[in-house]
């Protein structure tokens, strides 16, 4: 039996950082994966879709070359190339993986593990021992009993980036990152999209303000908008799908190509022998402590199959600190009120901290500071004027709560207010940093200005 120091059990950006973490401290390491290295981040997730989005974006460009005094004829989209290069990027992404790995000297071990007690994983029917065992097996998109996915007619988002053929019309259920996504990319190459949403504003978790603009922008791009709606089956039976939507106002019948199931994500933690060797589990995810040890000595679990959110850098951060805490390295627990999350659908979405809902709610009074892309230089410059910068204070304290993006590269700009916030950062000390000229990021100091009664562009 192969004896190991650390088996790291998934090797998504949760499992595959993990090992590297683990090997960059001395610590014998292997990951065990079922399908590609990477996980569904590298493979089906993050990275080919952000692949998809840039064809699609790409082609936005061409169609309004005009706008930007250019003549560009005959621009036309290839939807087989555009899924081809998509793989293309996520498999030299995986490739790059397997580098680490033989770099980290890492072994990957290639089939299924199972759990087993006594600090044991069985590949496949070989079994191997560790004194450490890191569960990071992720999740996979979540079905609803009333849209049972058949993989062809309706589909998760693992088909969706591999479709043969370009949907004329296409049904997205759920308005979450994933759902605005593929919204956003199929409607931009031409497929008339719609969207529906079981909550009043897409985008649910944002900023009620961010949700109204994403709606305003998707609706002048041609895109359907249902929301407070609910899709209570589906007929696969004839050419098509046709899907029963029920809605404050009663039921209506669309028809489609394809509906899109993006409702959410189911975590990977049946048949991997968690009751064989006790680990306790929670509506459908692994209890851990701020360290990530499970309820069994030995046995660790970080990612989406933990109460944390679903993201990846979320699940890389994790995982790090996991490793380091087995080090005896003196760390401190992450804290979950400080991750960006990140839309990349346009305009792109991006926000830490609380909404202002959220911050009446528990009680602050607040500064609520915005300024609009149509004020930034740099976004008329750029023709992308779509969007907003909104900020939350603390008005007693100058803390700052909140920080809600929506525009142009917005996701690149979030990491200054999660810095800002981890370093306990005052309004006064934003609006006193000087911010380049002319920068969509200057945005951010003209929304605090605005906070503290002293901006200048509006």
């Amino acid at each position: 039996m192969s004896k190991y120091d650390i088996i790291v059990l998934g090797s998504g950006p949760g499992g595959y950082v993990t090992a590297i973490r683990a090997s960059q401290l001395g610590f014998k390491t292997a990951i065990v994966e079922k399908e590609s290295l990477g996980g569904v981040c590298l493979n089906w997730g993050c990275i080919p879709t952000k692949a998809l989005l840039k064809s699609a974006q790409v082609f936005e460009y061409l169609k309004h070359a005009e706008d930007y005094g250019l003549s560009v004829k005959g621009a036309d989209k290839d939807f087989g190339a555009i899924v081809k290069r998509s793989r293309g990027v996520a498999e030299g992404m995986s490739k790059g993986v397997q580098f680490l790995m033989k770099k980290n000297k890492i072994d990957v071990i290639q089939g299924y593990g199972k759990l087993k007690t006594g600090k044991k994983v069985d590949v496949d029917g070989k079994e191997y021992s560790a004194d450490h065992i890191i569960i990071a097996t992720g999740a996979r998109s979540r079905e609803l009993p009333s849209l049972p996915q058949d993989g062809k007619k309706v589909i998760g988002y693992r088909e969706a980036m591999s479709l043969k053929e370009q949907p004329k019309k296409m049904i997205v259920v759920g308005s979450g990152a994933i759902g605005v996504e593929f919204a956003y990319f199929y409607n931009s190459i031409g497929t008339e999209v719609t969207i529906v949403e079981y909550l009043p504003n897409v985008v649910p978790v944002e900023d009620e303000e961010v949700s109204k603009q994403l709606e305003r922008s998707f609706k002048k791009n041609g895109i359907k908008i249902m929301t407070s709606a609910e899709v209570t089956k589906v007929d696969t039976s004839g050419a098509g799908v046709k899907a029963t939507v029920k809605t404050k106002k009663g039921e209506e019948i669309l028809e489609a190509d394809v509906v899109l199931s993006a409702v959410g994500i189911k975590t990977n933690i049946e048949n991997i022998g968690l009751e064989d060797v006790g680990i306790a589990v929670d509506r459908d995810k692994i209890m851990v402590n701020d360290y990530y040890q499970t309820n069994i000595p030995g046995y660790y679990a970080i990612g989406d199959v933990t109460p944390g959110q679903a993201l990846a850098h979320v699940a890389s951060a994790e995982g790090i600190l996991c490793v380091e805490k087995i080090a005896g390295m003196h760390v401190e627990p992450i804290d979950y009120g400080n991750i960006p999350g990140c839309t990349y659908c346009a305009p792109e979405i991006a926000s830490v901290g609380l909404t202002e809902k959220q911050a009446k709610e528990q009680g602050y009074e607040i500064k609520v500071g915005k300024f609009p892309f149509s004020a930034s230089g740099k976004a008329s410059a750029s023709g992308a004027k779509d969007g907003f910068v909104k900020v939350i204070f603390d008005a007693k304290y100058g803390e700052w709560l909140g920080c809600h993006m929506i525009g142009a590269g917005v996701t690149d700009m979030i990491a200054e207010a999660v810095l800002g916030r981890k370093l306990e950062t005052t309004g006064h000390e934003v609006l006193k940093t000087v911010h380049p000229h002319p920068t969509m990021s200057e945005a951010v100091m003209e929304a605090v200005a605005d906070a503290y009664d002293e901006v200048i562009h509006l």
